[in-house]
């Protein structure tokens, strides 16, 4: 053990703000994070123990006890469950031997839950190992057990079947498909890697800045900043270190068009990378990217080698003096939190993923306390587009406050999931006739923290104007529960996702599924759905995106969906119905005093 984390450690040079790395490294070689293994790290680094706890304790896939020699993580998102995942947790659990959130008896297998792994258009989806299976079936998962019992590898369970276009490099080899059903001509146009920070380099900062303000770039994560206006506060701020941070992290449900960029263009978004830091006089980019995607580690390694080789990172980048800008890769560890982009900062610097209180904005003090530029996979994609082909190019496309395209993740009821790169402008409905959806019942429009939407508003369009979204569309159909098929789910994901910083989210997420599953269990009443959609005031207190849209599941639907919460909560006293019931109760009592 003690050689192992010595070796770990001293591949980051000591560094204890590599912390994240350093476990994620040292659980990969030692299966789990015991408590001995933490005492040790935290000895290694000079660092109090406290400091090592705090960081494990915080992240998902971070694990104190074993958990199988294989560990299977089984997706349980809205989506995954639309396409039979009870039926595929039943099937691993009898051929295993145990529940999920157990280990069998032999210590083989391990069964756990997870949240969304960005695998929404092929579904079910697990990770074993690290490696990412797909379209599970109950088959497919006693087949699976079977080969872990025989002593099979992953790679021998995963077979040779890959995925379409990179999945299949020797670098990946994944079963993962990109699904891209619709091309469009920022992102998944044609593109020759290093012509546009090659045309930058013979161009000023101001000059940069300008032209991306010019094209008013807005980011992609769904708030919309413009992309400039972040630039230049950067570039103003004081200090000669600056960052640049691409998050990768999209922990949203529903979303996974970042995995496919980053499949099929990383070129793309690490030149964008490269055209921030020329911008703002940043020498090192940094990819947050979440853990779920480690699969496409080597793979993302090599392609930055290889752009290093080839002058377009590294020293003397495109060939411009004093102009010397590279990139490293960062893992997160499970925490869709470290989504909001001073959480990811604070996960980049080996801490909990809590967001940091605003101001100073990263822009200011970010990453280590320097200035630092956070932008989005699909933003920094934009950019190079926009360097390459002009400013008026770009305004042209779109709507008159949303320029340029938007990349869609679209899943649930369609006949065609995958992703669609549209010109902003589209209606709902143009998007449901495009993926070949019928008997929509509603969709969920930027994933769980956006709007649930009925067909009264399927002519919206998709714009900052109107539906502003991250880029994720669930379509669910007639024949869901909403409320209990969807909306619980959701409620349970915010639940568990919470940091716990704020009060107002650390209470009311809990208090939101409790009262959710007393009105889908018919116990509810009027007032309960008055509670519920009373507290969204007091959620804006909270520090961060996540917990000010928690209740966002409950509350769209509360306010486009009204007559399901009707038809479920009891008539009368609007403050009070029974819920507790005392014959079912004692009924096991009642049961155990008859046999005496």
């Amino acid at each position: 053990m003690e050689k192992t984390i010595t070796a770990v450690i001293k591949k980051y040079n000591g560094d204890e703000t590599r912390l994240m790395d350093i476990l994620i490294d040292i659980q990969a070689e030692l299966g789990y994070l015991a408590d001995a293994t933490v005492a040790q790290i935290a000895k290694t680094l000079n660092i109090p123990q406290v400091d090592v706890e705090q960081t494990v304790s915080f992240y998902h896939f971070f694990a104190r006890q074993p958990r199988g020699k294989y560990t299977v993580y089984l997706n349980d998102s809205v989506v995954a469950n639309f396409h039979g995942r009870a039926a595929v947790a039943r099937a691993f659990e009898e051929a295993a031997g145990c529940a999920f959130e157990q280990v069998s008896s032999d210590g083989l297998i391990g069964l756990f839950d997870t949240a969304c792994m960005g695998m929404s258009d092929q579904e079910p989806a697990a990770l074993i190992n690290d490696v990412v299976f797909t379209r599970l079936t109950p088959t497919r998962a006693r087949e699976l057990v079977a080969g872990m019992k025989a002593g099979k590898t992953v790679a021998q369970l995963h077979g040779n079947k890959y995925g379409d276009g990179q999945n299949a490099h020797p670098l990946i080899h994944s079963m993962v498909c990109n699904n891209i059903q619709r091309r469009g001509v920022m992102v998944f146009d044609d593109y020759e890697p290093g012509t546009a920070i090659k045309r930058v380099v013979t161009m000023s900062s101001n000059e940069v800045i300008a032209m991306v303000k010019a094209a008013s770039v807005r980011g992609r994560g769904g708030a919309g900043f413009p992309t400039g206006m972040k630039w230049d506060f950067a570039r103003k701020a004081p200090g000669d270190v600056k960052y640049i941070f691409c998050n990768a992290d999209e922990g949203e449900p529903g979303t996974f068009k970042d995995r496919v960029i980053l499949t099929e263009l990383p070129q793309l978004v690490f030149e964008g990378m490269a055209i921030a830091g020329y911008a703002v006089g940043a020498k090192q980019g940094i990819l947050y990217i979440r853990n779920e995607y480690r699969y496409l580690r080597a793979y993302l390694e090599q392609v930055l080698a290889d752009m290093r080789n080839n002058n377009l990172l590294g020293p003397l980048t495109a060939g411009k003096a004093g102009f010397n800008f590279d990139v490293k890769i960062q893992f997160g560890a499970g925490a869709y939190v470290c989504g909001e982009e001073s959480a990811l900062i604070e996960s980049a610097e080996g801490k909990r993923g809590e967001p940091r209180d605003r101001p100073p904005f990263p822009v200011e003090k970010g990453y280590l306390q320097k200035p630092t530029v956070v932008n989005n996979v699909e933003t920094l994609c934009s950019v190079v587009k926009v360097m390459l082909n002009g400013a008026d190019w770009y305004n042209k496309l779109g709507t008159e406050e949303s320029k340029g395209t938007k990349v869609l993740s679209v899943s649930g009821d369609c006949a065609k999931p995958g992703i669609y790169e549209v010109v902003w402008g589209f209606t709902v409905n143009d998007i449901l006739n495009m993926v070949g959806a019928k008997d929509v019942q509603a969709v969920q429009v930027g994933g769980p923290s956006g709007s649930c939407i009925g067909s009264s508003e399927f002519n919206r369009i998709l714009a900052y104007e109107d539906l502003a979204t991250g880029g994720s569309l669930i379509i669910i159909g007639q024949h869901r529960d909403l409320l209990k098929d969807v909306v619980l789910n959701f409620a349970r994901f915010f639940r568990e996702e919470s940091c716990g910083s704020c009060v107002p989210c650390r209470a009311l997420t809990g208090m939101a599924q409790v009262l959710l599953e007393k009105i889908i269990a018919g116990k509810g009443t009027a007032g309960d759905v008055e509670n519920l959609r009373s507290w969204l005031p007091i959620m804006k207190h909270n520090r961060c995106g996540l917990g000010q849209t928690a209740l966002n599941p409950v509350i769209t639907t509360i306010k486009n969906f009204k007559g399901l919460y009707d038809q479920r909560i009891k008539a009368g006293d609007l403050r009070f119905a029974p819920s507790f019931d005392l014959a079912a109760a004692v009924k096991d009592y009642e049961a155990a005093v008859a046999e005496v």
